[in-house]
C-alpha cells in the first residue's frame, strides 16, 4: 500500500517537473532577477520571443514575471499577471485573407492549472495594422493588466 502511494506521488511530481521543462524552451532570450529567494531560484522577469504562427514576418518579444522559490522551482507557483509585448516586422508580412481578428497568437500556462498568459492578434484593416495584446486570465477572475503592440502590414 505504501509503495503504491509513494509511486503515485513520485509520478505526480515527475508530471509537474515535465510541465516545467516544457515551459522552459529555447524561446527564452534572458532574464533579470527582481527578488532574492533564500531557497530556490529568485523571482525574475523573463524575456522570450515567438514568431506569429499565422503571420509570416512578425516576431513578438514578451517580458513576463516568473515566481521563484521552492514552489516556482517545481512548477507549483502562480506567476504574477505582469507582462508586456512588443512585436516587430522581421521580413515581408504575409498572411491568408481568412485571418481572423481576435485570434490567439500565443499562450503559456502561468500556474499548474488555473492561470494562463495570452497574446491575441487583432486586425485594423482600415489602417493596415496588426495589433497584439497580452493579458492573463484566471479560472475565476482574470486581471485587467495588459500591454499592446502594433505592426503595419502595408500602406493605406
Amino acid at each position: 500500500m505504501r509503495k503504491t502511494i509513494f509511486s503515485m506521488f513520485a509520478g505526480m511530481m515527475m508530471a509537474c517537473l515535465s510541465v516545467v521543462a516544457v515551459a522552459d524552451d529555447s524561446s527564452v532570450i534572458g532574464s533579470v532577477s527582481t527578488n532574492f529567494k533564500m531557497i530556490g531560484p529568485n523571482d525574475k522577469i523573463v524575456l522570450s520571443v515567438f514568431d506569429d504562427p499565422d503571420v509570416k514576418g512578425v516576431s513578438c518579444y514578451l517580458s513576463s514575471a516568473k515566481t521563484g522559490g521552492v514552489s516556482g522551482a517545481v512548477g507549483l507557483a502562480t506567476d504574477a499577471s505582469d507582462a508586456a509585448v512588443s512585436c516587430i516586422q522581421t521580413g515581408p508580412i504575409i498572411f491568408d485573407d481568412s485571418l481572423k481578428s481576435g485570434k490567439e497568437a500565443f499562450s503559456e500556462r502561468r500556474s499548474l492549472v488555473f492561470k494562463e498568459l495570452h497574446v491575441v492578434r487583432f486586425i485594423d484593416k482600415g489602417r493596415k495594422m496588426l495589433i497584439y495584446m497580452t493579458y492573463s486570465d484566471y479560472l475565476v477572475d482574470g486581471s485587467p493588466k495588459n500591454s499592446i503592440s502594433a505592426v503595419s502590414y502595408g500602406t493605406k
